[in-house]
């Protein structure tokens, strides 16, 4: 069949490309040939090509199966510009009307249509299988084939019901396509859809023009985000974030600061959604603020940048959604905010769902945080993941690689590491292994009697983030594997056994500890604190603590201070720009602070940054004065919590930035209520001699009596009388 014509050509006449790219023609010819196609090919490879050229050339029409409506009117709309028949491709969704739904048969059976896009749920209505019974079918492309699988980042159970209708409908060749898969998920693909003889063409998953970095989540991410943004002005830019109400809210701030932005989501209705997806398409606005339902098949090249406001669920993700950036090859940055607790959160939505799917979500959030904590090449991290090596030492385009950490010898912690294995049997996961070599006794480890092997302890000498680390170096290296098909057991692989009998040098970078940055992170990069500058300013604040006979972070906290070694506020309105200041502390301290970073700016002839201040949303303000006013009222906080329809520990995430901000919060008729006075002194009395407000801290000293909503509550009793 492929004989018969000249592929060139056709590529030429219809789509106005002179040569293929990567595996396309090889692709092309397989599915011509009549024969079952698995294709992995990256966000903008040209996955689409592969299907739609075949289905221009052969009798009947390609049966396009596809998860977004949005996706497909996108993909419709392309293929209906390169030809000059206007029928030649259509969509059969819930979106059309009757009418519309029989003109698009109309066209299928007068023989127009080549390609006709379908929703799985359309696919498998009753009144289409009769009509799809009645056609010719050329072939079947199951597009963003992943969505098969629990354990791609985006599974739909609809597209397990694919092979079975294939099966009633009528039997025709099967191409899927994925831009994203270990070969777990591929295994899976194949099954469900019946083709495990199909040809696999896996091209290579290294996109060379992408940046890869990962910035800590502070509480000023949404002047981190702006800022980015700024220093790309008029640039397209996509910005991922998890929940909806995250994706509106900075949507609305982006907009209150002058950026092109608007939100997408799956709760918006279609219209809204396609006309959103147009805008940016055509340039009308250069921000999408998004919940991963944005992007599968968006065919723009030029986004230059994708930020991860919130980290993934799973390493699939993040690695489709960057991929939507520099598909021209051109600049592309992937900037991701990572913060631990997003992960615990992530993790607690796992509860109350079935145990293999908590197994599942839980090692891919672990390959994530190993991703996010990582020092090693951000690039050899993620092509490992799927299954692909990559043996340049500094890919010289990720922040690692820029910024290399010293390599310290860990072939002791190795050797370690592959005898406790070994004395497992081979049998459990990282965190098990962990708490046996640093002598962990849990219920787990005790129930299995481990505390009795030679093993149990031997790496003590060294913390958990040091054990996690050469784990994941080691199966990087090859010494140790994880057998995915068992949720994550560490095996100890040939080369493992050979080091064993023969060790040798084996150097690691250590993990990043994210609670320990103190850089400030800008635009294009991370720039550090003025450490003279942010001595000072301690010593400063040490001072008046003394004064006052406070406790020094009451005066103000780390990150206020960081603020103000990086963008030396002179004058009182440009202190009340900086996190964490109101304008009660303002007033209160900011004269003395002021008057130091100005003779620090002036003996150092420093030039300051331009004046950066991000605008609020009025409604956010709202919220923050509703709350104020509603303890006034001495509303009971968890009541307040569910008129405002967020939960608890929300509430007290807005009740703490109001407190540290320098507005004086009374929280005792609610404290009366739910504790002992005793205890609350006992933790009042704390933080009184503490010199440190961190929770972690507070909570490992106060030991287990408290809950951390206690004691977060007795520190914004603290805060409120003793800084306000």
């Amino acid at each position: 069949m492929t004989k018969k014509y000249n592929l060139i050509e056709v590529l030429k006449k219809n789509f106005g490309f002179d040569t293929f790219k990567g595996d396309q023609e090889a692709v092309i010819k397989n599915l011509l040939d009549g024969k079952d196609t698995f294709v992995l090919m990256p966000t903008g490879g040209g996955k689409s090509l592969c299907y739609q050229l075949p289905s221009l050339i052969m009798d009947g029409t390609a049966i396009v199966i596809s998860p977004l409506i949005a996706l497909m009117k996108n993909q419709v709309d392309a293929i209906r510009n390169l030809n000059e028949v206007d029928g030649v491709a259509h969509f059969l969704n819930s979106s059309l009307t009757k009418q519309a739904i029989e003109d698009v048969k109309a066209d299928i059976l007068s023989g127009k249509t080549k390609l006709l896009y379908v929703a799985p749920e359309s696919l498998t209505k009753e009144e289409n299988v009769e009509f799809l019974k009645s056609i010719k079918i050329s072939f079947y492309a199951v597009d963003e084939a992943h969505c098969i699988s629990e354990w791609g980042h985006d599974f739909r159970p609809e597209y397990r019901r694919i092979r079975p209708i294939i099966n009633e409908i009528g039997s025709a060749p099967v191409i899927a396509l994925t831009a994203t898969a270990t070969k777990k998920v591929r295994d899976d693909i194949k099954k469900s859809l019946g083709i495990q003889k199909a040809k696999d063409f896996k091209s290579s998953f290294n996109r060379p023009n992408l940046y890869y970095e990962v910035r800590p989540k502070t509480k000023n991410v949404d002047k981190d985000v702006i800022k980015f943004i700024k220093m790309n002005q008029g640039k397209s830019g996509i910005i991922y974030c998890l929940s909806r109400k995250k994706v509106e809210e900075l949507a609305e701030i982006l907009q209150a600061n002058d950026i092109q932005a608007k939100a997408y989501h799956a709760g918006m209705d279609s219209a809204m959604r396609s006309q959103t997806q147009d805008d940016f398409i055509m340039e009308k606005i250069d921000v999408i603020v998004a919940t991963n339902a944005f992007g599968m098949g968006i065919d723009k090249p030029d986004v230059r940048y994708v930020i991860h406001y919130d980290i993934p669920k799973s390493l699939e993700g993040y690695y489709q959604e960057t991929g939507r950036a520099g598909r021209d090859g051109g600049e592309g940055r992937c900037i991701a905010f990572y913060n631990n607790k997003d992960l615990q959160k992530l993790e607690k939505f796992l509860e109350g769902k079935p145990l293999a799917e908590q197994d599942i979500g839980r090692q891919l959030l672990r390959e994530t945080t190993a991703y996010a904590e990582s020092s090693v090449c951000r690039r050899k991290l993620l092509l490992h993941y799927f299954g692909e090596a990559y043996e340049v030492e500094n890919c010289g385009n990720c922040d690692n690689c820029i910024n290399p950490k010293k390599q310290v010898e860990a072939k002791d912690m190795l050797e370690l590491l592959i005898e406790a294995v070994v004395a497992l049997k081979e049998n459990f996961k990282a965190e098990y292994v962990i708490d046996v070599l640093i002598g962990k006794e849990t219920s787990d480890v005790l129930s299995h009697k481990h505390e009795e092997l030679e093993c149990f302890g031997s790496g003590n000498g060294d913390d958990v983030k040091r054990w996690n680390a050469v784990i994941r170096q080691a199966v990087i290296a090859g010494y140790i594997s994880k057998d995915v098909e068992n949720y994550g057991l560490l095996k100890v692989t040939d080369a493992g056994r050979k080091f064993l009998e023969k060790p040798c040098s084996f150097k690691i970078v250590e993990d990043k500890d994210f609670e320990e940055e103190e850089t400030v992170m800008r635009g294009g990069g991370t720039f550090a604190v003025d450490p003279e500058l942010y001595a000072m300013l301690k010593n400063l604040r040490k001072k008046i603590a003394k004064q006052l006979e406070l406790p020094p972070y009451v005066i103000f906290q780390d990150p206020s201070l960081e603020a103000m070694a990086t963008t030396y506020p002179v004058k009182i309105e440009e202190l009340q720009n900086i996190t964490g200041v109101g304008a009660g502390k303002a007033k209160r301290y900011g004269e003395e602070f002021c008057a130091l970073i100005r003779r620090h700016c002036e003996e150092n002839e420093i030039v300051r940054p331009d004046d950066f201040r991000v605008r609020t949303v009025v409604n956010k303000s709202k919220i923050k004065v509703s709350i104020i006013q509603a303890i006034d009222r001495k509303v009971a906080l968890d009541d307040l919590a569910i008129s405002k329809g967020v939960e608890f520990e929300e509430l007290l995430d807005e009740i703490e930035a109001i407190v540290y901000s320098g507005t004086k919060l009374n929280i005792d008729y609610f404290l009366e209520e739910i504790m002992d006075e005793e205890n609350l002194e006992d933790i009042y009395s704390y933080f009184k001699n503490s010199d440190t407000d961190n929770l972690d801290i507070a909570m490992n000293e106060l030991g287990a009596d408290y809950s951390e909503e206690e004691v977060r509550l007795v520190r914004v009793k603290f805060i409120s009388e003793m800084a306000n």
